[in-house]
């Protein structure tokens, strides 16, 4: 069964979805009206959301299944070991994923990903030391850099 909810953040709404073992997505938008469904793992992410952006929370810790494919899913786990308040470029990324060809790919895959702040694609900035895409805009990711830096 899937579950999904609103959460109004300091950045803006948020749209969660979770089944029975995982969260799925937390997301800027939603296709679909969001019909408040809550499971435990939607409440556990509200509350560890809240715990973020009351900087009480550095590191999520929540069952996550990003739907996509294998590269995405490599690139999407190496996001998670960038450390709160530090950023890494895409080449980085894929370097570290063991693909040093691969920043365009990279930029792509953190472009897809679906689960907003908790996979923290916001930490991902150019080579240039410049901001990038952001599927929140460009806005919300330095809202969000500047929070974990300012923590």
């Amino acid at each position: 069964m899937l579950y999904q909810s609103k959460y109004n953040s300091p950045i803006g709404e948020l749209y969660i979805t979770a089944d029975n073992y995982s969260l799925l997505s937390v997301l800027f938008s939603s296709k679909e009206n969001a019909i408040s469904s809550e499971n435990n793992i939607i409440k556990n992410t509200k509350k560890q959301l809240d715990e973020y952006f009351s900087r009480r929370r550095k590191v999520f810790d929540l069952p996550l299944n990003p739907i996509g494919t294998e590269f995405q899913k490599s690139v999407w786990k190496e996001l998670i070991k960038i450390p709160y308040g530090q950023t890494r470029t895409y080449k980085e990324i894929a370097i570290a994923i063991g693909n040093p060809n691969a920043s365009r790919a990279v930029g792509n895959a953190n472009n897809k990903n679906p689960i907003a702040i908790i996979i923290p694609c916001h930490r991902v900035i150019g080579s240039n030391g410049d901001l990038t895409g952001y599927a929140g805009g460009l806005d919300k990711k330095q809202l969000l850099l500047t929070h974990e830096k300012n923590a």
